[in-house]
């Protein structure tokens, strides 16, 4: 058997696995791979096998860098199945069609440059269209299901804790008379998330392939964010301002909602209109919405003492026009505005942005990590002027960042998540983690007398 690593190997972007058995491949994920853009479009443009002849992918979740670049892979010939759950399948639907636009809007884009450069069109890595094909391959298996996406290999699915549906991959391989076992973590969540449920860790696994994305650093309880939003509300709504939130639409924006309604529901805080301005956002709570089977029994226990959804609350308005979205800034009094994107590149945020950061009395409230070069980064370095669509503003909002928000788990799950199958565990491969975090966390492993642990290049194969 052998695994090839075409994505996320001595990266965190770009998730893809090429496993050769049996005379069979499939993939592990098929992630978009993020980065400088005329190496982004040329890395997931060319796949580095025959697409035609691959016999099946397994999805490990529905983020962009796991699934985004399926798309085109159906469009240059993938016929096979896709496993996925049930809940990642119809949250990737939803993603893929988002990334689409965002595809077509950028090569428009780049197209009226070109134009008036005498340069030829460019063309979207993937259309709207594209994206839509995929759904016909999408195989949903529950948890703990077994299915076969090769000759002498059972697969199941186990609850990875990271978001909504997703899983860490677990493969029993029969290869001639050898038997073993290999599992996939995906990305790994954090213990005490709220809505879904802790990570299920590895049991009886030979070869342990595992994220480390956060290999080197430590995380608090994510309960911890929960006083330190409440705070941020309060001396806001005291000057006088509004809290304006760039968020993820997919995990973060659903956390926010439910940690808002906690508040108001426990009488911690007065009532106060909550807006979320993001179709993506909207699309993906109506997923939360209908899986309930997969939320954590503190979610489920919410709601049978308040009687109301987890994300539903008479103050939260879903905010669905662009008409509506504009009308928010002639609105007067306290108000929470959560608005797509994550990292403030692109979307209705940067519109609240412009109309809200001169002022001080207003907040923004920074909840995730903010690449560099970002309009979320300058904001995080509490830069004194940002430039966004193309005019200079001065920052007079308060800038807040919450570092408690993550849905990674921490270099201290992540050991618990390895040390779980040390018992039977003969190699230990990191994915998905820049070098120093693979360097600190394998010297964490070794403390723990874990040692024949790899960490493969970029297109690597390796024999298992």
């Amino acid at each position: 058997m052998k695994i090839t690593f075409n994505g996320a190997a001595r990266d965190v972007t770009g998730s893809q696995f090429l496993v050769e058995v049996n005379g069979m491949t499939f993939l592990l994920d098929c992630g978009l791979y993020q980065g400088h853009r005329a190496d982004t479009y040329r890395r997931n443009q060319n796949f580095r096998f025959d697409v035609e002849k691959l016999d099946a992918v397994i999805l490990s979740h529905a983020h962009i860098d796991h699934c985004g670049n399926l798309p085109n892979l159906v469009k240059q010939g993938f016929r096979g199945p896709i496993y996925t759950t049930t809940a990642t399948a119809a949250l990737t639907a939803i993603m893929l069609k988002d990334s689409a636009h965002i595809q077509e809007a950028d090569a428009q884009y780049a197209t009226k440059k070109n134009a008036r450069r005498g340069e030829p069109a460019v063309e979207p890595l993937y259309t709207i269209a594209d994206a839509a094909a995929v759904e016909e391959h999408f195989r949903a298996v529950p948890y703990g299901q077994k299915f076969s996406p090769a000759n002498g290999v059972n697969v199941h699915l186990e609850d990875a804790g990271h978001i909504l549906g997703s899983a860490g991959i677990v493969l029993d391989i029969e290869e001639g008379i050898r038997r073993f076992r290999i599992q996939f973590s995906g990305d790994i969540g954090r213990r005490n998330l709220p809505l879904i449920q802790d990570p299920v860790y590895p049991t009886g696994v030979n070869t342990l392939m595992m994220e480390c994305t956060y290999g080197d650093t430590p995380k608090t309880d994510p309960r911890e964010y929960h006083d330190q939003l409440r705070q941020v509300v309060q001396r806001t709504f005291e000057r006088g301002g509004r809290v304006i939130i760039p968020s993820f639409a997919l995990g973060r924006t659903q956390e926010l909602i439910f940690a808002f309604n906690q508040m108001v529901s426990d009488g911690e805080i007065s009532p106060f209109p909550v807006y979320v301005d993001s179709p993506l956002a909207l699309e993906t709570t109506k997923v939360f919405e209908s899986f309930p089977e997969y939320m954590d029994r503190e979610t489920k226990q919410f709601e049978q003492s308040e009687k109301h959804p987890a994300l539903e609350f008479k103050q939260l308005r879903m905010v669905q026009s662009v008409e509506e979205s504009k009308a928010l800034n002639d609105q007067k009094g306290p108000m929470v505005i959560i608005s797509a994107s994550g990292m403030a590149e692109n979307g209705r945020i940067l519109h609240h942005l412009r109309n809200n950061i001169e002022n001080p009395r207003n907040t923004i409230l920074i909840v995730g990590w903010q690449a560099p070069d970002t309009l979320g980064r300058r904001l995080v370095e509490q830069q004194p002027q940002v430039r966004i669509f193309g005019q200079i503003f001065e920052r007079r909002a308060q800038v807040v960042t919450i570092n408690a928000f993550s849905a990674h788990a921490g270099q201290d799950t992540l050991l618990e998540y390895a040390q779980a199958t040390q018992d039977t565990l003969k190699e230990l491969i990191l994915v998905h983690g820049e070098k120093d975090a693979a360097d600190a966390f394998k010297a964490k492993l070794a403390e723990k007398g874990i040692t024949n642990v790899s960490y493969p290049d970029l297109y690597q194969v390796k024999e298992i």
